[in-house]
């Protein structure tokens, strides 16, 4: 009995490595794609909006790394969702279609958890499976772009409203400011929108992280104050450009705009979001002292 247990593990560790082998053989080019565009830019600028996946991604296979132990102590039970996700993910991957073969990715990988070990597999790798599905490129932001312009009006009008406080001569048209006879416009890229799905990315591995994605309350307060952060940083970085650029500080502008200024901003804005989590468990810490006092 000892020894058939020990031969079914050494199979099932034989398999689960196979399964690990292709997916590499499979895979690997394409990751290595996502991350060289990433880094030098040289993909698309609706595939840049998932550039948070160089952090995602790494920070999903650590945690499934983690999970090791327990996905081994699960049982092996084959949920018939596993051949059908399977078989989706292979047809898009042969379809040779940029997009298809992207999605191809998590869809495989929900599917293999579903033919493994069943619905209680997909259950506990489900959150480095959310993490891979955000970081997968895909048409998203070109999709949605139409619905930003209502965003682009309110950041191109409260960018004005900003200059002009300052003394600035400031015209705004639709998305368009005017400063002298300079225009710039606050096109759908610029209204924020990578910024906000890295903001709410990022909050989401800090809950995990941090182990307060239970908690439902911080949870929402933390996404919805990384969206608040998110626009209004967003807003200050409009407002400076149209500043450098209508007072023709082209090398400012250009900094701040498309070299590693912007890269700089982002960090911050994004280190803000780490602040906000810090406040929200001193407050909790607080109000669970101030709990234990009363008593």
């Amino acid at each position: 009995m000892e020894t058939t247990r020990k031969l079914n593990y050494l199979e099932g560790k034989l398999f689960e490595y196979l399964i690990i082998g292709l997916l590499i053989i499979l895979y690997a080019p394409l990751v290595i794609h996502w991350y060289d565009g990433w880094l030098n830019k040289s993909i698309s600028i609706e595939h840049e909006y998932f550039s948070h996946g160089m952090i995602g991604l790494p920070f999903a296979v650590y945690i499934t790394w983690l999970k090791r132990k327990q996905w081994q102590r699960l049982e092996n039970t084959t949920n018939p969702w596993g051949g059908f996700f399977l078989s989706i993910a292979i047809l898009f991957y042969l379809t040779g279609v940029s997009e298809l073969v992207n999605l191809s990715l998590p869809i495989i990988l929900i599917g293999i958890c579903f033919w493994i070990k069943g619905l209680p597999g997909l259950k506990l790798l489900g959150f480095p499976l959310i993490l891979v599905l955000l970081a997968t490129p895909n048409s998203l932001p070109y999709l949605i772009t139409p619905l930003t312009l209502p965003l682009q009006k309110f950041i191109a009008t409260t960018a004005a409203f900003i200059l002009i406080q300052f003394g600035i001569d400031v015209s705004v048209q639709e998305i368009y400011l005017a400063v002298g006879e300079r225009l710039v416009e606050v096109a759908p890229y610029c209204a924020g929108l990578k910024m906000l799905f890295t903001s709410i990315y990022v909050s989401l591995m800090l809950l995990y992280w941090t182990d307060n994605h239970r908690n439902k309350q911080k949870a929402s307060i933390l996404l919805i104050g990384a969206i608040i952060l998110s626009v209004t940083a967003n807003i200050i970085r409009n407002t400076l450009l149209t500043f450098f650029h209508g007072t023709a500080q082209d090398e400012l502008f250009h900094w701040l705009h498309d070299s590693w200024g912007g890269d700089v901003y982002s960090s911050l804005m994004l280190g803000s979001i780490v602040l906000l989590l810090n406040f929200l468990d001193r407050e909790k810490n607080q109000v669970d002292k101030s709990e234990i006092d009363y008593k």
